[in-house]
């Protein structure tokens, strides 16, 4: 699962599902940092959009990463 990349505290399925339908990120809901889903997860989340798996990957958050930075989507 996704951990807060300043107070490592782990977040639940539901805080990662608010995070990553926010496009300014989430305050982490232990420590207040703003986190930020991370570019890397956002690639792959967008690249398996598109196939039959998507629904097995909102089933399976284990793969989501959060950034302490606002980064860009593509490099």
């Amino acid at each position: 699962m996704a951990h807060c990349q300043s107070c490592q505290k782990k977040w639940n399925r539901r805080e990662i599902l608010r995070a990553g339908f926010s496009k300014n990120g989430l305050a982490c809901p232990y420590c207040g940092t703003k986190q930020y889903i991370s570019a890397k997860t956002t690639n792959r989340l967008t690249l398996t959009y598109w196939s039959s798996v998507f629904l097995l990957v909102l089933l399976n958050l284990s793969f989501v990463e959060l950034s302490s930075e606002d980064e860009p989507y593509w490099w």
